[in-house]
């Protein structure tokens, strides 16, 4: 574990330190530490990892794999349904607004914006359910149904339209 140029001589043993620091503090006082026992197994040595030379597998476990660990947890949990799109792309969507809003590495503004649009892509998840449960059997005029219905009801339909494009994510 120690360095070769922090290498200390006591009592006929060679001792090698880890830093200048653990070598002045060793020569004050070397009858504190020369008889240590160390454990039978050492831990290994921290070596940092070169991602460059990993395998494609092993770089996006070292890299992103917790990212997309927790995005798939909130996907999984949330099961996304947005109106008129299908399953997976509204899985794929979430996931999308869920790694970019809690994205470590981007500044506060960005994470701050997909976090909003995070929360409105769920609401508008939610209108299927919403309306699934509030819609009566028999057809209601409008003047007869609430105003929160009503929002809900044409916000959905508006969403038809709202195809998803590359640029819906930025």
């Amino acid at each position: 574990l120690g360095q070769q140029e922090f290498a200390v001589e006591y009592r006929d043993k060679l001792y090698f330190l880890l830093s200048e620091e653990a070598r002045e503090r060793f020569m004050r006082q070397p009858e504190k530490y020369w008889n240590i026992r160390l454990p039978h197994k050492l831990p290994p040595p921290k070596n940092p990892i070169d991602l460059l030379n990993l395998p494609c597998l092993g770089y996006l476990e070292q890299t992103v794999a917790t990212a997309i660990i927790k995005s798939l947890t909130a996907t999984g949990c949330f099961k996304p349904k947005f109106p008129f799109l299908s399953v997976q792309a509204s899985a794929l969507t979430y996931m999308a607004y869920h790694l970019k809003a809690y994205n470590t590495k981007s500044s506060d503004y960005l994470r701050r914006k997909f976090r909003r649009k995070l929360y409105i892509f769920e609401e508008q998840c939610e209108l299927i359910s919403y309306l699934a449960q509030k819609t009566a059997v028999r057809y209601k005029e409008p003047e007869k149904r609430s105003a929160d219905y009503n929002v809900k009801y044409e916000t959905f339909f508006a969403l038809r339209h709202n195809v998803p494009t590359l640029n819906w994510l930025t």
